[in-house]
C-alpha cells in the first residue's frame, strides 16, 4: 500500500528533514500503559500470520515456539523486551483503510472510469495524459470500470481496495505499479490556492471540493501527476483484509504500518495513541507506506469500507510506539541502549 498518510492531503514531514541517530531505551512491561488489560491472544494470532516470513534466526525461533501453543501474555513477557526507539521526531499516528467502490467489468451507464493494469510503458504519461487523452484506452488493460473518478483517485492513494460489481460479487485489487511521476499533495494545492487552511484539510474535504467544482475539481487531481496501476488479488478471501507489505492479509485494529528502517516487519509493537479516542493495544508491524517515515511514525489499519474510512481519516494523534524485540536482539543494541 502506498501514500496512505497523504490521504489527509498534507505532508507530515519535510522530505529533507534530517533524521537523528536513533537511541534505544529498554522498558519493562509494567511501563506500558494498559498492558495487562489488552487481548494478548488476539495479538498473538496476528503475529502468527506473518512471523514465519521473518528471516532472522531470533524471530524464526520465537515463531516456532509460538506455534507450539502458548499462553499469549506469558509468551510475550517471557521472550520479548519492550524497546522505545527515538529518532528525535515527535510520534504521529494516522489511520488507513481499504476502500469499497462500485464498479462493472464492462463499460456502460455510470461506469466510465477505468482501473488499469500495469502497462509495458508505465512511465510514459502523466495523470492528466492518461485520464484526458485516454493514453491506455482500448489496450485490454482495464480491470474494471468505476462510477466515480474521485473514488478512483482515492483508491490510488490507499493502494488497494474492493470493488462491488454491478452483477454481484466482489473484485479485489492491489497495487500493481506506478508511472514514476512525483506525488504532489492535492490538499497542499488547496492550501496554496488559499481555499483552505492546513488544519481544515482532510480526505472528506478534498472529496467534497472536487465533486462540487466540476472541471476545476478534475484539474486539481491532475496536479498530482503520479498515477497508480492495479492488479487483481482475488486469491484473498472476501472476509480477510487486503495484502500488506508482507504479502499477507492485514487485520483490522491489529495491523500497523511502520518504517522498516527502524521497526522489523512482523514485530509486535505496543501502541499508546493519544487524542480524542486514546488507544493502548498490542499490534503487529505488517505493512509499510511511503509517507510512513521515522521510528515513532505509524499508520493503523481501520478495516474496510466507508465507516472505516471516516474513522481512519480522523486520526492524527501523538503518543508513543514501543517495539517488542527478542531478548537477545534487544540486548545486542548495547551500548546504544538507555536503561
Amino acid at each position: 500500500m502506498i501514500l496512505r498518510a497523504a490521504a489527509l492531503g498534507l505532508s507530515l514531514m519535510s522530505a529533507g528533514a534530517a533524521m537523528a541517530q536513533p537511541t534505544y531505551q529498554l522498558l519493562q512491561f509494567d511501563d506500558l500503559a494498559g498492558w495487562a488489560e489488552d487481548d494478548h491472544q488476539a495479538a498473538l494470532e496476528v503475529f502468527l500470520n506473518t512471523c514465519g516470513d521473518m528471516r532472522s534466526a531470533d524471530w524464526k525461533g520465537l515463531c516456532d515456539v509460538a506455534r507450539q501453543g502458548q499462553e499469549a501474555r506469558g509468551f510475550f513477557e517471557r521472550f520479548f523486551t519492550p524497546v522505545l526507539i527515538d529518532d528525535g521526531q515527535d510520534a504521529l499516528f494516522t489511520g488507513y483503510f481499504e476502500p469499497e467502490l462500485r464498479g462493472s467489468l464492462t463499460r456502460g451507464g455510470p461506469y466510465q472510469y477505468p482501473l488499469y493494469r500495469l502497462p509495458s510503458n508505465p512511465g510514459q504519461y502523466s495523470r492528466r495524459e492518461i485520464e484526458e487523452t485516454g493514453a491506455y484506452a482500448n489496450q485490454g488493460l482495464e480491470i474494471a470500470w468505476i462510477d466515480d473518478p474521485v473514488d478512483v483517485f482515492f483508491l490510488q492513494v490507499q493502494g488497494s481496495g474492493r470493488v462491488r460489481l454491478d452483477t454481484g460479487g466482489w473484485l479485489r485489487v492491489g497495487y500493481g505499479g506506478a508511472n514514476g511521476r512525483e506525488y504532489s499533495s492535492v490538499g497542499l494545492a488547496l492550501v496554496d490556492r488559499g481555499i483552505y487552511q492546513p488544519h481544515q484539510v482532510s480526505a472528506d474535504v478534498i472529496r467534497n471540493w472536487v465533486r462540487s467544482n466540476g472541471e476545476e475539481g478534475r484539474k486539481l487531481l491532475w496536479a498530482n501527476e503520479s498515477f497508480v496501476f492495479f492488479r487483481e488479488v482475488n486469491e484473498v478471501p472476501a472476509d480477510q483484509g487486503p495484502l500488506g507489505a508482507m504479502n499477507r492479509s492485514v487485520t483490522t485494529m491489529r495491523t500497523v504500518a511502520v518504517d522498516p528502517a527502524y521497526v522489523p516487519l512482523g514485530a509486535p509493537v505496543w501502541i499508546e495513541k493519544q487524542g480524542a479516542d486514546p488507544l493502548n493495544r498490542l499490534m503487529v508491524a505488517q505493512d509499510t507506506g511511503s509517507a510512513i517515515k521515522g521510528s515513532q511514525r505509524a499508520d493503523i489499519f481501520f478495516g474496510t469500507g466507508d465507516r472505516a474510512g471516516r474513522d481512519a481519516g480522523r486520526i492524527k494523534d501523538g503518543g508513543r510506539m514501543v517495539v517488542l524485540m527478542p531478548l537477545q536482539a534487544a540486548y545486542a543494541l548495547l551500548p546504544d541502549v538507555i536503561e
